[in-house]
């Protein structure tokens, strides 16, 4: 079986699941705002829990195109749950590129194996797009590090097991921010608000509070000072996850607006068939398809090297485009998608946020600009 092969057969495996396990609860976890665990579950019984984690430590060490193919899928049926999985393989990506061997061996399996879920600590209430004025800090004493800040915005907040933390040394150095591996059970490290959002509702996006939270020396995952290197390494990927993730929300909001121009109909035929409905259709499907392309050029450039410019490209495109298509297809439903009795108005709420998070649209396009010349 080819690499190709193999892909198709991933792809198709999710997108059944994705049928009969993901879309008939996004509903209901929306309107809630609980995360569905049920599906969790059921995304570690085909593995995908695993995705980033080698095979020597029981993942299953996906390829970057496989990753891309994954996370369209899923955000196909629900933001949410592409969002925890692709924070989830954050983490154990951090501890498998930086932890030690010990590290590796204690937390990767079973976190392969889908918990603890992982979290991804950097952004701050005062420190968002640029990670470097954190103020969190991580003062080392004796054989100990003691941890006192506080995290905004983090995906798995209340639900992870282990947090990947980013942390400054000394406070008033910012070049000595760090990467730490902190178990959630850490005394001193407490959950705070969880955010009401937009969109995206059924995620469990939280505040994290560390007060004299104590971790072992042996905890730290960088060499001090090394950590935004880290970070930005790792969110290369991670941008690539949120394109395809937009992608994948656009894939939806335009078979949303096919379907319902296809049944709807309006001076005698379905609106379909009106020009400028179906006009309409046609530049939503050359742009989902233009982002899918951009966004899978950019896995293929990131599979054996690190390529910022495609990745904030790709990511910058997709989400652009998932807000673009997603408003377009509420218009095409009329009065009716801006009503809850049609998915697309969540698929227009949950668009917006791939424009902000792991690096706004303007972030992007000064990553872009950055490497014009090279």
């Amino acid at each position: 079986m080819t690499l190709a092969d193999e892909r198709r057969l991933i792809e198709e495996t999710v997108t059944d699941f994705v049928e009969s396990e993901v879309r008939p609860a996004a509903a209901a976890a929306d309107e809630t705002q609980t995360f569905p665990e049920d599906v969790w579950d059921g995304l570690a019984e085909l593995d995908l829990t695993g995705l980033t984690v080698s095979e020597e430590y029981g993942g299953f060490d996906a390829d970057q195109v496989t990753y891309s193919v994954v996370n369209e899928a899923l955000a196909r049926g629900d933001l949410s749950v592409a969002t925890a999985l692709s924070v989830h393989c954050l983490a154990t990506a951090c501890i498998e590129e930086f932890g030690t061997e010990t590290h590796r061996e204690e937390w990767l399996p079973s976190m392969a194996d889908g918990r603890p879920v992982g979290a991804f600590a950097l952004s701050e209430p005062d420190a968002g797009s640029n990670p470097a004025e954190m103020t969190t800090e991580a003062r080392k004493d004796g054989d100990e590090y003691v941890i006192n800040g506080t995290k905004q915005w983090i995906t798995n907040g209340e639900r992870s097991g282990v947090v990947i933390l980013f942390a400054k040394t000394d406070r008033d150095d910012p070049d000595s921010v760090t990467q730490f591996l902190v178990p959630k059970d850490t005394e001193g490290l407490e959950v705070g608000k969880k955010e009401d959002k937009l969109g995206l509702r059924a995620s469990d996006t939280t505040t994290l509070l560390f007060e004299d939270a104590r971790i072992p020396a042996e905890n730290r995952l960088t060499e001090v000072g090394d950590g935004l290197k880290a970070a930005f390494s790792i969110l290369t990927g991670g941008r690539i996850a949120i394109a395809s993730q937009a992608v994948g929300v656009a894939q939806a909001a335009l078979e949303a607006g096919i379907e319902y121009a296809d049944e709807r109909e309006q001076f005698g035929k379905p609106i379909s068939e009106h020009q400028a409905i179906a006009h309409k259709l046609a530049d939503m499907a050359t742009d989902v398809q233009a982002a899918r392309l951009l966004t899978r050029d950019a896995a293929e450039k990131n599979e054996d090297s690190v390529d910022p410019m495609a990745a904030s490209m790709a990511k910058y495109f997709a989400s652009e485009t998932a807000v673009d298509v997603a408003s377009e297809a509420v218009q095409v439903h009329g009065g009716y998608g801006y009503t809850k009795d049609f998915d697309v108005e969540r698929y227009y709420r949950d668009a917006k946020i791939t424009t902000i998070y792991e690096g706004t649209s303007e972030i992007q396009k000064e990553i872009i600009a950055r490497h014009l010349g090279e």
